[in-house]
């Protein structure tokens, strides 16, 4: 099982579950063994996972943080955890930044089981940043985040890819929550910023007060604007250029299958996605009980992509290969990350 799919079904687990988790020794049972477990560690090995790690700090001795953990035998990551109705502030990293100065670690992370907070030391070296550089909750994985998580893992554990991506995502974030305050509540200097080409004589209180909530609404119509016109320009590069070949068939009765908007969505997609090789009336979408194969010609001798969508986890067959291969998707957005191989196999239809 890979490292991503572990991490989904902890996750699940967590949404579930997490109302039980009320002591920090349930916390570390039931979620951070299991999601360091999931990162390959070998939770069993106390070379490998320390618990109750002692370390030492000036005036403060005998202190211990939870779990250290070990890569390549140096001391690379600390986590410290909370139970689950912590609210976790500068009080509980207090104790990180003690553990960060004495140790080798370069990463620390502080969780109370469902919100996780990543540190590392990018504003001075060896003192741990104040602000974390990435934080989501555990019963709410996105499928960015299990990308990220996976750099963690023991296989693929690497302080300077890491490093880089945490400079990154400490920036990003923080410029998206400046963004979203001010989708919420536009700031005078934004009010300000965002009338400047009005050519409007004064800004007075009387103008900020009038101009502030147009802004408000300005910016949420832009958003909304922005996705709109994504949807309707994949509807419009996917519409059928011969109406005479249907473009969705079943195999079956219409009573023994149902084609989900989910479905007809990645199909969509997928059209878009060859259109420059496949004319889209060529590209037709069976669907099966177990999957929604994307044929050319309607040719079963020619999968151009299935959706396995009817399950938990969704799988999308890819056919560049031999055989088929699945690989896993967590949103229909994903299936543009495989671009190269969808067209790859449509180039062999493309005669």
């Amino acid at each position: 099982m890979s490292v991503e799919e572990k991490l989904r079904i902890l996750s699940e687990k967590v949404k579930f579950h997490s109302s039980a988790m009320v002591t920090e020794e349930a916390v570390k049972t039931a979620v951070v063994l299991p999601f360091l477990n999931a990162l390959d560690y070998d939770i069993f090995n106390p070379h490998e996972v320390v618990p109750e790690f002692t370390a030492d700090a000036v005036g403060k001795k005998g202190e211990k943080v939870d779990y250290a953990i070990k890569v390549d035998g140096a001391i690379r990551i600390l986590v410290e955890c909370k139970p689950i109705m912590t609210n976790l502030d500068k009080v509980h990293l207090a104790q990180l930044y003690r553990y960060f100065s004495v140790t080798d670690a370069k990463f620390a992370i502080l969780t109370n089981g469902r919100t996780f907070h990543f540190h590392t030391d990018l504003e001075a070296p060896n003192k741990l940043d104040e602000r974390p550089f990435l934080t989501f909750d555990l019963s709410d994985l996105q499928g960015h985040l299990t990308h990220e998580l996976k750099k963690f893992s023991k296989a693929e554990f690497s302080v300077d890819n890491i490093l880089q991506s945490a400079h990154q995502l400490k920036y990003t974030s923080a410029i998206k929550k400046e963004i979203v305050n001010q989708m919420e509540a536009p700031s005078e200097e934004f009010v300000r910023l965002m009338i400047a080409g009005l050519q409007i004589p004064r800004f007075t209180a009387a103008v900020r007060d009038q101009f502030t909530p147009m802004v408000k609404i300005a910016f949420r119509e832009v958003v909304r604007d922005a996705v709109q016109a994504r949807l309707s320009t994949a509807l419009a590069e996917t519409e059928v250029i011969d109406p005479g070949i249907p473009d969705i068939k079943d195999s079956v009765g219409d009573d023994e299958i149902a084609t989900t908007d989910e479905e007809r969505e990645g199909f969509m997609i997928v059209r878009a996605i060859v259109r420059d090789i496949l004319k889209p009336s060529r590209v037709i979408m069976r669907d099966q009980k177990s999957y929604c194969g994307i044929l050319v010609d309607d040719n079963n001798r020619k999968p151009l992509v299935r959706l396995h969508f009817n399950r938990t986890v969704k799988y999308l067959g890819l056919f560049d290969k031999e055989q088929e291969e699945r690989v896993k998707v967590d949103t229909l957005d994903e299936i543009y990350e495989h671009a190269d191989r969808i067209r790859s196999t449509a180039q062999i239809y493309a005669s």
